[in-house]
């Protein structure tokens, strides 16, 4: 196939990409369960169509890693449990292995008490927020996630970067259909999406960013350099702003300029998450929540369609078609992100592993 820039793209196997992520994880230090993990993560937000939080993403992760600024062999720690709540420490874990226990500790807890909050703190960027959401729905429980992250954006009628994208999820099952889950980032676009843009070579949309200067552009280079702006406005910047609180604030790890992204090997992350599940069965039988959930998305496809669109989705939905879709046919990765999988694996005597 042909990617936007009209490079030639090869189509990867699923499989063979995740095997040499884990590869590369286990190399660089990680335990089999959590290489194993946090190559999936990657993979599967490739399956899904978001490979702005791909393997793309890999190398930066593994500078992470080799510079010492994420922990290889780090155990996350509960360090206060009451029951229904509890907090992580996960001593500077991989984001993935942190996020992946509080979920399961938060589902967990959920079934037992009917509700559950867990805190983690002193964690690293975890990917894409609907990976670990997506736990919820196959135990019947509703759950909620948010992360803090990097400055990205200036606070509403600022032009200096201090506050994050700080991205939430939410997730709940839907009986025969896939589950609702919506996985956002408070900016106008995900960051990520601005790296993959520059490394397709393509130009990004007006109002995607400003330079550092404060003025328009179309150049995601510049966009990088520049501040990310806000979806709706000051609404956009309230929501991260809240979600700072709950991430950072509340769960007692960094927050606001002093959290680190996965870009920057240099510094250690200090990423906080807040976990939520509800345990559906506490409030109404399961079955009955699905089929209100059907009703629910029955009564949106129903609506007519406006000028350009074919039908109406539900969130989560077109994520669940490019996963089938993916999974049959394989990934179609950017040739700068095969160029960069590549001098990754030289450098860490892989080579002969690439899966393309």
């Amino acid at each position: 196939m042909t990617s936007p820039d009209g490079a030639e793209a090869c189509r990867v196997s699923p499989d063979r990409l995740r095997a040499f992520a884990c590869a590369v994880y286990r190399t660089l230090g990680l335990a089999d369960d959590d290489a194993r993990l946090c190559a999936d993560t990657l993979v599967q937000a490739d399956l899904w169509g978001h490979q702005s939080h791909g393997v793309l993403r890999l190398p930066w992760y593994a500078a992470r890693l080799k510079a010492g600024a994420c922990d290889p062999r780090a155990k996350p720690e509960i360090v206060t449990d009451a029951g229904g709540l509890a907090v992580i420490d996960g001593h500077h874990a991989m984001g993935q292995v942190v996020a992946a226990i509080g979920a399961r500790e938060a589902i967990a807890r959920a079934k037992r008490h009917g509700i559950a909050a867990v805190a983690m703190r002193n964690s690293n960027h975890f990917g894409t927020a609907m990976y670990f959401t997506l736990m919820a729905p196959p135990q019947g429980c509703v759950a909620f996630l948010a992360t803090n992250a990097s400055p990205a954006m200036a606070p509403w009628g600022g032009r200096e970067k201090t506050v994050g994208t700080n991205p939430w999820s939410w997730a709940a099952p839907a009986g025969a259909r896939a589950p609702l889950v919506l996985d956002i980032a408070n900016t106008g676009v995900a960051r990520g999406k601005i790296y993959l843009a520059k490394q397709e070579g393509r130009p990004i949309p007006e109002g995607w960013a400003i330079t550092a200067d404060g003025a328009p552009t179309t150049d995601p280079t510049e966009a990088i350099a520049g501040v990310i702006l806000p979806m709706a406005q000051h609404k956009g910047y309230g929501i991260a702003l809240v979600m700072d609180m709950l991430a950072g604030v509340l769960t007692g790890s960094a927050f606001g300029a002093d959290v680190h992204g996965p870009y920057q090997s240099e510094h250690k992350s200090g990423a906080g998450h807040l976990m939520i599940a509800i345990d559906i069965a506490a409030l109404q039988p399961r079955a009955l929540f699905e089929a209100r959930m059907d009703e629910l998305i029955t009564s949106l496809k129903r609506v007519p369609t406006a000028q350009g669109f074919d039908e109406i989705l539900y969130p989560g939905e077109r994520e669940a078609r490019d996963d089938a879709a993916n999974r049959r046919t394989g990934l179609a990765l950017p040739a700068d992100t095969r160029t960069d999988l590549a001098r990754l694996a030289a450098e860490i005597g892989l080579a002969d592993t690439l899966p393309f």
